[in-house]
């Protein structure tokens, strides 16, 4: 039977107009507070939003004896390390569920008690996002890893030590994993082709406050020199630019007007410049971001995601969404994530017309050119989208889903929205201050059905 507690029932047609609030980025805050467990005084981290990825770091860390508190203004949490143990498996495992962050607590643990577990790990199911990696950098750094049933043992019998390590891909994950273990390991790592996302630069500056030695080159390369302590942090993270574009998109997609207290022009410039593109109209001010569809027929574009400061991939589901209104073909060649196109088949399913191709078009040739994997697609719009029934997929696919069926006329029931609290914060009370006709879970009775097998045919 469907759960009907996660389902939401979306009554579609109507603009979504008002104003919400941003906190700091689900890419920054989980990483911030791991970053907490190298310190040996208390930290305190401010913007923090209420989400499922903050949750799951707060019971870890209180698994391995982290004191977390809530500060005296909202959104600000106190991490008091001084007292790190060693955590029960079974609890770790149990408290981990599906997030992939775990495996950052490696590096740390290590240092502060020569050894770590790591469970299966889940995350969103958008493409290849290998794990071995990590572990073979921490083993450059000395550590000893052992698999188990259960998961991953590793040790550092004779402690980390600084290397040189070239990443494949500027892996954001495998840049983290770098950061947070190199800022103590004895003499210098340098790593090369990193990561150099806006929320990467705000992990150094919070490791930079507390007493780590980082530089950044121009040509993505990044060195650390150890040191042999590290104390704690007062910082405010980076509000988060993925969600703030998510409800740009959410905006033009339902021909709306909303202004996104917290986003900020500069770690959001490559956005903005595709959003006007595509015809959307915005207005800055020291506050925020006004986002609004002003009138008239939206443009198709040619559209790559990359790297930053390319256009991330976390912004191309939701534009997908609104490049379906836009008159034309739209061309969208996903570079990051080989299945994160997946999520079409459903917008196909209520009236959106876009194809997926294996080739690489409307750019320069990717990785995954040439490997089978539908990685490419053509929209051809404007077409009217009609309500259906939704199985969110993940994430960003997720809240797509969500704006789709605000865009769309008719209902739509949209199952498994629990998944969009892992980087969306009380996006249900957003929903309905910007206006939204929904039937939040639990309150429709057993209007939801049990249509699962339905929906997922469409998913």
């Amino acid at each position: 039977m469907t759960d009907i507690a996660d389902v939401l029932i979306v009554h579609g047609g109507t603009p979504l107009e008002g104003e919400i609030r941003v906190r700091g980025a689900k890419n920054l805050v989980p990483k911030a507070m791991v970053a907490a467990l190298l310190g040996s005084e208390p930290s305190r981290l401010l913007g923090v939003p209420d989400i499922r990825d903050v949750r799951v770091v707060r019971g870890l860390l209180q698994l391995h004896g982290v004191t977390v508190k809530s500060g005296e203004t909202p959104g600000e949490l106190v991490l008091d390390p001084r007292r790190v143990e060693s955590a029960n498996v079974a609890d770790i495992d149990a408290h981990a569920g599906s997030s992939r962050i775990p495996i950052l607590f490696c590096g740390p643990l290590l240092h502060r008690l020569g050894h770590a577990f790591i469970p299966g790990l889940g995350g969103c199911d958008i493409g290849g996002r290998p794990i071995d990696f990590h572990f073979d950098v921490l083993r450059q750094f000395g550590a000893v890893i052992e698999k188990r049933a259960d998961g991953q043992y590793l040790e550092a019998p004779k402690g980390l030590r600084g290397t040189k390590i070239r990443l494949p891909y500027p892996s954001v994950g495998s840049t983290e994993q770098v950061l947070l273990t190199a800022v103590l390991a004895e003499g210098v790592t340098e790593l090369t082709n990193a990561a150099v996302e806006p929320e990467i630069e705000d992990l150094i500056c919070v490791l930079q406050k507390m007493g780590a030695i980082i530089s950044m080159d121009t040509d993505r390369t990044i060195r650390i020199t150890g040191v042999e302590k590290l104390g704690g942090y007062k910082h405010r993270a980076i509000p988060d630019r993925l969600e703030a574009a998510s409800w740009a998109s959410a905006a033009l997609a339902t021909e709306g007007d909303i202004y996104v207290r917290g986003a900020q022009q500069r770690s959001m410039m490559t956005f903005l410049n595709t959003y006007r593109k595509v015809g959307g109209a915005f207005e800055i001010d020291d506050e925020g971001i006004r986002f609004w569809h002003p009138g008239g027929p939206l443009n198709a574009i040619a559209l790559e995601t990359d790297v930053h400061p390319g256009f991330q991939t976390d912004w191309q589901q939701p534009l997908v969404v609104a490049l379906t209104q836009a008159s034309g073909l739209s061309i969208v060649h996903e570079t990051v994530y080989e299945s994160r196109l997946g999520f079409t088949s459903a917008l196909n399913q209520m009236g959106a017309h876009i194809q997926l191709y294996r080739e690489c078009l409307g750019g320069s040739a990717c990785r995954f050119g040439q490997r089978n994997f539908l990685h490419s697609a053509v929209v051809s719009g404007p077409t009217k989208l009609q309500g259906s029934d939704l199985v969110i997929p993940d994430l960003r696919g997720g809240f797509s889903y969500l704006i789709a069926a605000l865009a769309a006329q008719g209902i739509s029931r949209v199952h498994g929205i629990s998944l969009i609290n892992r980087g969306y914060e009380n996006f249900l009370e957003k929903l309905r201050d910007l206006g939204a006709n929904i039937e939040p879970p639990g309150e429709h009775g057993g209007t939801g059905g049990d249509r699962r097998g339905e929906a997922a045919a469409v998913a």
